[in-house]
């Protein structure tokens, strides 16, 4: 078990997250089926598995969990641009999401080699 409120990656994954939703409030409503709730979906996705995976008994499991949010990561980041594209994200707040992503990708990134070289040397 990890203490979650400590995990540097999991309150970064938070802060997205709220500023994803602070971001598609401004969407049309008939995103509201579309982009809005996926883009949210996705966005709640990485701490929740962050948190899920750190709640587990096993380092492996732990990592297992990492690669679902950095999918979800990759999903956000995908939907965000798709925003932009259709206008409905300006690139002054798009591109500070971007960076967010970014940031948490490579911190997922790190995290998953950490782990992946604890359970090299428990086999």
């Amino acid at each position: 078990m990890n203490n979650l409120k400590e995990l540097k990656i999991w309150n970064k994954a938070i802060d997205l997250a709220v500023n994803v939703y602070k971001a598609t409030s401004t969407f049309p409503n008939d995103e509201r089926f579309g982009l809005i709730s996926q883009s949210r979906r996705a966005a709640v996705s990485i701490p929740s598995n962050i948190a899920e995976g750190a709640g587990r008994n096993s380092t492996k499991e732990f990592n297992h969990f990492l690669g679902i949010a950095n999918g979800s990561s990759y999903e956000l980041q995908t939907q965000l641009v798709i925003a932009n594209k259709l206008a409905i994200l300006e690139s002054e707040i798009l591109d500070p999401l971007l960076t967010q992503i970014d940031e948490l990708q490579k911190m997922t990134y790190g995290f998953q080699q950490m782990l992946e070289k604890k359970i090299n040397k428990k086999t």
